[in-house]
């Protein structure tokens, strides 16, 4: 099944219009129309917002998988990525270097303590 199918599927089981998905996941409803109609490829953080917001894995989407949960470890990595690609979060993460690990260490360090702030 192609993504797009995934997606409205998972958005129609929650009785959820096209224009609440894209707003849950913060695009716009034409983009979010091009990606169910696989029109448009769906960006990494775009992905991982989807997975987040519609519970299930990113592999489920991707068509990886029939299983469409997530184990806690996913789920965790999911929503830390979630947070990590917020832009909201700020210019100060946003120039950090790609590919120093040390930063997303320090950054996912952050996370835990917010994550269990709010449990």
């Amino acid at each position: 099944m192609e993504i797009g199918k995934r997606i409205i599927s998972l958005r129609e089981k929650r009785g959820w219009t096209q224009r609440e998905l894209a707003s849950r996941i913060n695009l716009n409803v034409s983009v979010m129309n091009r990606i169910e109609s696989n029109e448009r490829p769906v960006k990494d953080s775009e992905l991982l917002n989807l997975a987040n917001v519609l519970e299930v894995s990113t592999d489920y989407l991707l068509g990886r998988t029939d299983i469409p949960t997530l184990s806690p470890q996913e789920k965790d990595e999911v929503e830390f990525q979630a947070f990590a690609n917020n832009p909201t979060l700020g210019k100060w993460y946003k120039e950090l270097p790609k590919n120093r690990e040390e930063d997303l260490q320090k950054l996912r360090k952050m996370w835990e303590i917010i994550k269990n702030d709010n449990n």
